[in-house]
């Protein structure tokens, strides 16, 4: 897993160099420490501050602590091939970029397309979560918004596990929300790594609290009975194989949970969309991926365990689960600390993948994919991709105010997984062709690092419900259709 040093140059020049391999239209200011600060913005924040009650509450119960490390280890495997991508080609676009210069054009749209989806969905869903803690947080001080504009005006019932009117009209607050850090993304990417950088440090700090406080009211007959929803939660095509589902006809058990909680690791492959403004993208951009997977991980387990020894499972409150229990054990003072830090938290993930969707358009862009003069448009002043970020901002603001989370998160979660399979395939592509042999960083184990990453995306797949794949199908029709008649025939050739 050595990581070898690069020659590169520190002058901020476009012009391409042995360590970047690419020219750059944007300014090349990020470090190793920026990128992984970066990496821990996008990834720690809605999966830790409201998945974990969601997980606990109706998939796993205490046995999520189990759910977390499946997860992770899934997540490690597809890290470390993200990370030989990254060193080898260290370009922008993300997996998108990887899938069409080792698969070609083709596989590169489903890619793209897919990223697009996911990315998306994600911001919708996060902004959603970033709404449920503001308003958590203002109820501490007994100020609550107008049911008219505190949600969906549809949702998922818990108990149906139908599509149900809510009688409100839209979520305000994560509306706004999303239009004021779109704002801050096209100012540019200096403000908005200073903005991050400073979120990051008290959201940290704010989860450490929780597991030094909260530790002094875990009780460990809280933890008892561990698996009450059993260990499987495997389905086919919505059919159970391994395990039992719920009221609402989906999987449940620690497998279940490992599913869904792997949206709490979503966000370390943003960093790989940085490669044009990283100083030694071969280099800092495994290094970023890698830490921040260890440390997030470190994390979720230790706030999983102390979440589920302070409120039986079953008490656990979804939308806020940790503010909510310190309230439940007395300690109202430390809820608005909480849903404080947390609300910062979740802004940060949310200005993340703010900043790296309208790149991953960008590269789409600059292939002719999209539209070139839209999407590849660097404003003058901001040296940003305006055009993209403005777009993409009205269109999350729409998704985050009318639909619902519980829809979004296993759409966004099955998206992911499959983009996953997708580029840990790429990548035993790529180790059969030249351009592999350049890697700084190598996946260890040889051909088992992108087997145990196709394998294990592939089995938490089969904990999502059918309507997901589904949708998922729909998706990836229509972007097929798109690339037949508008992308085939503008794309260029696929880089070597």
């Amino acid at each position: 897993m050595a990581i070898r040093e690069a020659t590169t140059s520190h002058s901020g020049s476009p012009n391409p160099s042995p360590a970047t391999d690419e020219a750059s239209p944007l300014p090349r200011v990020l470090g190793p420490l920026a990128l992984t600060s970066l990496s821990i913005g996008g990834i720690i924040g809605t999966g830790i501050f409201i998945m974990t009650g969601m997980a606990a509450h109706e998939k796993a119960g205490p046995a999520l602590i189990v759910s977390f490390v499946v997860a992770a280890i899934a997540c490690i495997a597809c890290a470390l091939c993200y990370a030989e991508f990254a060193s080898a080609v260290p370009r922008a676009g993300s997996a998108y970029t990887y899938a069409r210069v080792t698969l070609g054009k083709g596989f590169g749209w489903i890619v793209g397309w897919n990223l697009l989806l996911q990315y998306g969905l994600a911001a919708a869903s996060v902004a959603q979560g970033w709404s449920h803690y503001f308003q958590d947080f203002l109820s501490g001080f007994g100020v609550r918004l107008p049911g008219i504009l505190g949600g969906p005006p549809i949702d998922l019932s818990q108990t149906s596990g139908k599509l149900a009117a809510t009688g409100s009209l839209l979520d305000l607050p994560a509306f706004v929300i999303v239009l004021l850090i779109t704002l801050l993304v096209v100012r540019g990417l200096r403000m908005s790594m200073k903005v991050n950088g400073a979120i990051v440090v008290l959201k940290l700090c704010v989860i450490l609290f929780v597991i030094v406080v909260g530790a002094f009211y875990v009780h460990v007959r809280n933890w008892t009975p561990f698996a009450p929803f059993g260990w499987g939660g495997l389905s086919l095509f919505g059919k159970p194989i391994l395990g039992r589902v719920g009221s609402g006809g989906e999987p449940v058990g620690a497998l279940a949970g490992a599913a869904l909680v792997f949206y709490a690791f979503m966000g370390f492959d943003a960093v790989t969309a940085y490669t044009l403004e990283a100083r030694r993208p071969r280099r800092d951009v495994p290094i970023a991926i890698i830490a921040s997977i260890g440390i997030a991980t470190v994390l979720y387990i230790a706030v999983t365990a102390v979440l589920t020894g302070m409120v039986p499972y079953d008490q656990i409150q979804i939308n806020a689960p940790l503010s909510s229990a310190f309230r439940q054990v007395g300690l109202p003072w430390a809820q608005r600390l909480i849903s404080l830090g947390a609300t910062a938290g979740i802004t940060s993930v949310l200005l993340i993948i703010l900043l790296t969707y309208p790149r991953i358009l960008l590269a789409m862009g600059q292939d002719g994919m999209l539209s070139r003069s839209f999407f590849a448009a660097i404003h003058p002043r901001f040296q940003t991709p305006w055009k993209g970020s403005l777009l993409v901002g009205i269109v999350v603001s729409l998704l985050a105010s009318l639909v619902p989370l519980h829809l979004l998160m296993d759409l966004v979660i099955l998206g992911t997984l499959f983009g996953f399979v997708l580029v840990a395939s790429a990548l035993l592509a790529l180790r059969r062709m030249p351009l592999g042999r350049e890697a700084v960083f190598r996946a260890p184990g040889g051909l088992l690092m992108p087997v145990v990453s196709i394998g294990s995306s592939l089995i938490l797949m089969c904990a999502l419900p059918l309507r997901s794949w589904l949708h998922l199908l729909v998706w990836l029709g229509a972007g097929c259709l798109l690339y037949a008649v508008y992308g085939r025939n503008r794309a260029t050739s696929a880089p070597t």
